[in-house]
């Protein structure tokens, strides 16, 4: 089956602390691969949305670990390619507590972010896709994969698809030579849906707001094509306890999920990831915005019961929680 959603974007080595070691005591370190955009592709992958992910991975062993892994997970590989330049790294300790959890990067150099953006012709990529999907860490990369990401959001614009993403601003990524506010709202101007912040609303376009809903309606304003904002609003009761609920504006007005607590947290990286992966299912499977928004909050409270960067659930798992069906019974 061809794939329906298109995501594309830098795979990451992750090396984690084991437990709840700090960086600064590690002996060893667990390995786990994913990134932003490939972890939607994966947990779509989950729910039965056919997936492919577009990337660079360096032409070394470690490079095909991570395609593997992707693979592993149901991703279509049709637009895996290698090249010159390492593996992209990021360091994580878990927090507890009133601690938090930690990440340190080191990913200049990396395969990605040394693309060349002509080896992808988009309009090939795309053809039988419905849905593009990015976020502002591939931009922030490097001015190639920049330029990559906006001829894939012009080809997909030309071709009618959906284009989506979460804006996601990383200010210590931003390290070649071009600013954030110049490079993102160009791009961001060929999306129908997005998530964003109001901190990252301030910070990248300059919109000073009062709540999410007055943020997203001036985000709407500056960019006539966008159709839906959508963000979470996070409680932090601790590391490992949080309850989260998902936002969401549109021409049908203002939307919140019902609120999912979360205790105790196995692995929050990637919520986000699986926030977005279960509004495109959503939006493609269910019928309405309260449904969709529903099942993206459910999505991304199941992502931090799963260790890893990607959700590995089901559409009929995360359904049952959306259902009320919070047991946690044995099943057999």
């Amino acid at each position: 089956m061809a794939p329906k959603v298109i995501t594309f974007g830098e795979i990451l080595m992750r090396l984690a602390a084991p437990g709840h070691d700090r960086l600064a005591q590690a002996n060893a370190f667990n390995i786990r691969y994913g990134g932003g955009e490939a972890n939607v592709a994966a947990a779509l992958a989950q729910m039965g949305i056919p997936a492919a992910h577009v990337t660079v991975f360096p032409d070394n062993d470690l490079g095909r670990a991570a395609a593997a892994t992707f693979r592993q997970a149901g991703v279509d590989d049709g637009h895996f390619m290698y090249g010159p330049g390492r593996m992209g790294l990021y360091f994580m300790e878990t927090g507890a507590g009133f601690r938090p959890s930690r990440i340190v990067y080191d990913r200049y150099g990396s395969a990605f972010a040394r693309l060349n953006p002509a080896d992808f012709n988009w309009d090939e990529i795309l053809a039988s896709a419905s849905w593009l999907h990015w976020t502002g860490i591939t931009p922030a990369i490097s001015a190639a994969a920049a330029e990559a990401c906006g001829q894939a959001i012009q080809a997909a614009r030309r071709l009618g698809l959906m284009v989506s993403a979460d804006v996601n601003y990383r200010r210590v990524l931003w390290q070649y030579g071009q600013k954030a506010t110049d490079v993102m709202p160009p791009l961001v101007a060929g999306c129908d849906v997005v998530v964003c912040t109001q901190d990252d609303a301030a910070d990248l376009f300059g919109i000073q707001s009062e709540s999410f809903e007055d943020m997203a309606g001036q985000l709407r304003q500056r960019f006539p094509e966008l159709k839906t904002v959508l963000a979470t609003r996070r409680e932090s009761l601790g590391a490992s306890h949080n309850r989260l609920t998902g936002l969401c504006y549109t021409d049908e007005g203002y939307g919140e999920s019902p609120t999912f607590e979360i205790n105790p947290i196995v692995d929050r990286i990637g919520g986000g990831d699986a926030f977005f992966a279960g509004w495109i299912y959503g939006a493609l499977q269910l019928g309405n915005q309260r449904e969709a928004l529903a099942f993206a909050a459910a999505a991304s409270a199941w992502k931090h019961l799963v260790v890893g960067d990607f959700n590995l659930a089901t559409a009929v798992e995360i359904q049952q929680v959306v259902d009320g069906d919070l047991s946690g019974r044995l099943l057999r």
